[in-house]
């Protein structure tokens, strides 16, 4: 049921009232009406501040991804590293007459967001997500690198809003071994002026966009498959908890197109 929640983004009393609608969801749980009744949205409540408290919606994170670990989906090779902007509801109109005070506000381009921000670390080769972060939406994204890395990663790869997180791995600004793959910033290049060497470096830019692309993948799936597109809860705790979820749904709908492009690719 509570997977079911995350899946269609519904609110407790909506979940109750969908399951009771719906025969396929009914038959997906193992619920017979004619046997028993639909838990009420209380008991979801409840059952869903456990999870909250006991870090339990990490542990269902890290057994899925153990698991796709031991059939080989994920590669250790490296990591690409990024966030996303949640918007948390703005209004003042509850009991505290003011906004989450742990959400806070943030520009991007021309525009102000209130809310989180959602970050990230994924398999290079496969695009599944190992590392799952949650902050207010004014933290700098660079700052978040040594929570998304793993230690035996041989590459990191982030856009250009992770200029200098070499410093947050504790590399050497100049270090011919770092495993640092930023983006070049969009200004840096148009000052360029033609010639082999800005045409070189346009290609090698393309390259790096081409595997970051990946990291693209989980967002989509849990913003435009399961529907997250707000912060449901207040405070960074409980909506962190839902990420571990969203997150660990998403690598599996990832992995079973990983699997069905290796076996294609067996089959050619």
């Amino acid at each position: 049921i509570y997977f079911l929640q995350q899946w269609y983004a519904l609110a407790d009393e909506a979940l109750e009232d969908a399951i009771y609608d719906s025969q396929a969801m009914r038959d997906f749980i193992g619920i017979d009406l004619a046997i028993e009744s639909v838990p009420d949205a209380t008991t979801l409540l409840r059952f869903r501040h456990l999870l909250e408290q006991h870090a339990l919606t990490q542990r269902i994170f890290e057994e899925i991804n153990a698991s796709l670990a031991d059939q080989g989906l994920f590669m250790r090779e490296g990591t690409i590293v990024d966030a996303t902007i949640v918007a948390a509801a703005p209004s003042t109109k509850n009991k505290a007459k003011q906004r989450d005070p742990e959400m806070k506000q943030t520009k991007k381009g021309n525009q102000w967001y209130f809310g989180m921000k959602a970050h990230i670390g994924v398999d290079a080769v496969t695009g599944l997500t190992h590392s799952v972060a949650a902050t207010s939406a004014n933290v700098a994204d660079v700052t978040m690198t040594s929570h998304l890395v793993r230690d035996d990663d041989k590459r990191v790869y982030g856009d250009a809003g992770y200029t200098g997180m070499g410093k947050y791995l504790g590399e050497e600004k100049d270090d011919p071994n770092a495993r640092c793959c930023v983006a070049a910033k969009r200004g840096t290049l148009k000052k360029l002026k033609d010639s082999p060497m800005k045409t070189l470096l346009l290609a090698i830019e393309k390259a790096k966009a081409s595997i970051r692309a990946k990291v693209e993948h989980p967002f989509h799936v849990i913003k435009n498959l399961f529907g997250y597109r707000k912060a449901r809860y207040k405070g960074l705790a409980k909506n962190q908890a839902q990420l571990f979820t969203l997150f660990a749904l998403g690598n599996l709908v990832l992995a079973g197109r990983c699997e069905g492009d290796a076996d294609g690719a067996s089959v050619s």
